[in-house]
């Protein structure tokens, strides 16, 4: 082993290392809190001088991780966010944590990174470690980082600097399995690159999984997420089948998830999102075609959940129509939840958007509530809908409204005052039978 990788593993050891996390986002600040409960010092370098400010502030940026840490760290000098990437060179290795989302013409988006990757050019030094931790197609950190990162400096990787992907496991709201509590894939480019960075996360997590090179590491995450996207498609085309001979999905996986070998539980909703789930898939299938392979299985199953908001409205554009006789158009619908998963604020790639869009498109008014989102962030995917406001949940709110969709089961809610005030709901995560509650006017989508 090199010296300078036993010199980086030493002072991993003894927690003198310094880490430099990039994007201090839903992954970022959670990398950075599992560092500062070693006592590892941590510099977080982010491009949002408004988000920078509120984190060396102490400010809460996402309303599910706390802060306590990192007040602590800006106190004692273990943590600062700064957006001076001239800075890239003060840490011993530097964690890239950068969106990779896809295009309008569902292509990886590697901008992002190749940005970031670009920026430590800059300023890489001789020992230093760069670990990718973005989800992308197996290949990105060798094929596109390692030159880029060479270029610009003329040092050699696996030599001068070292280079590893080990992919992020994050799941926002989950208070069973934290950063620290999930086992991190590890890849390096060369076998110093893989000791150093297996010996750092080691320092960070439970358990390690070391594997043989960056472009398995990557293949990991993704056939991690493709397992997810193909099984949510099953069982959301299973829906439709059930629904037509009158079977109710949820009853059937609630019975099959008894059975404790061979089968699990997944469930269906009115379309995929966050930031993993409906992007992961499209970045295989992309590579795949550089070796004239046809992934139909994943892409089948891409279809499937894309259009489930398409089918969600039909639904209940169909029973406004024969349970209210009225038109859809000209209705007034409430969508209830707005995030991409319960109890949580990120809306990032939420179906929900989809549905609000797809709902006015038809000539009705849409309106949302969500205890967590009081207002919709600017997207690049749905910016006309910024700015608007979540409507308050109240029997007086309710009785304006023809219907009530419920997109997303926030524990928050109250669907007891749903179901007692609204016309019609109609829900797609079967929210209402899970809280006791039946009625004439609760129809499953």
């Amino acid at each position: 082993m090199a010296q300078a990788a036993q010199h980086f593993i030493a002072r991993v050891r003894d927690r003198s290392v310094v880490i430099g996390v990039v994007g201090l986002g839903y992954v970022g600040i959670p990398l950075a809190l599992a560092a500062l409960r070693q006592g590892i010092r941590v510099v977080g370098f982010d491009i949002d001088q408004a988000r920078v400010d509120q984190i060396n502030a102490g400010r809460e940026t996402i309303k599910h991780i706390p802060m306590d840490l990192i007040v602590e760290g800006l106190a004692n000098g273990r943590f600062e966010a700064t957006t001076d990437f001239d800075r890239m060179a003060e840490p011993d290795a530097l964690l890239i944590c950068v969106p990779t989302p896809l295009s309008r013409h569902r292509e990886p988006d590697l901008s992002y990174v190749v940005k970031t990757t670009q920026e430590i050019g800059k300023r890489l030094r001789k020992g230093q470690l760069v670990v990718l931790e973005s989800t992308t197609y197996p290949g990105t950190t060798d094929e596109l980082m390692r030159p880029i990162l060479e270029q610009a400096t003329g040092l050699a990787s696996g030599t001068d600097f070292y280079l590893a992907y080990s992919p992020e496991r994050e799941d926002p709201g989950n208070a069973q399995f934290g950063t620290s509590d999930i086992p991190k894939v590890v890849g390096g480019d060369g076998p110093d690159a893989l000791a150093m960075a297996d010996a750092l996360y080691a320092a960070l997590v439970v358990r390690t999984v070391p594997v043989s090179s960056t472009a398995t590491a990557e293949a990991v995450k993704l056939t991690e997420n493709i397992f997810r996207a193909v099984n949510i498609a099953l069982v959301n085309e299973l829906k439709q089948v059930y629904a037509a001979m009158g079977i109710d999905i949820w009853e059937v996986i609630d019975a099959a998830k008894t059975k404790p070998f061979g089968f699990m539980p997944f469930y269906p909703g009115p379309g995929l999102g966050g930031h993993c789930i409906p992007i992961d898939p499209f970045y295989l299938t992309w590579k795949a075609r550089e070796f004239d392979i046809a992934t139909r299985f994943i892409e089948l199953a891409g279809q499937i959940n894309t259009e489930m908001p398409y089918r969600v409205v039909d639904r209940l554009a169909e029973l406004v129509d024969s349970r209210l006789r009225r038109s859809f158009s000209g209705s007034r619908i409430l969508v209830v939840g707005l995030a991409y998963k319960k109890n949580v604020e990120d809306m990032r790639e939420s179906p929900a958007l989809k549905l609000i869009e797809l709902i006015e498109s038809r000539g009705a008014q849409a309106a949302y509530h969500d205890p967590h989102i009081p207002a919709i962030r600017k997207s690049r995917k749905h910016g006309a809908l910024a700015a608007r406001a979540s409507t308050p949940l109240t029997a007086e709110s309710l009785a304006g409204f023809d219907a009530v969709l419920i997109a997303t089961d926030h524990d928050e809610v109250d669907y007891t005052l749903i179901v007692a005030h609204a016309k019609l709901v109609v829900d797609t995560r079967n929210a209402c039978a899970r809280h006791g509650l039946a009625g004439e006017t609760i129809f499953k989508a």
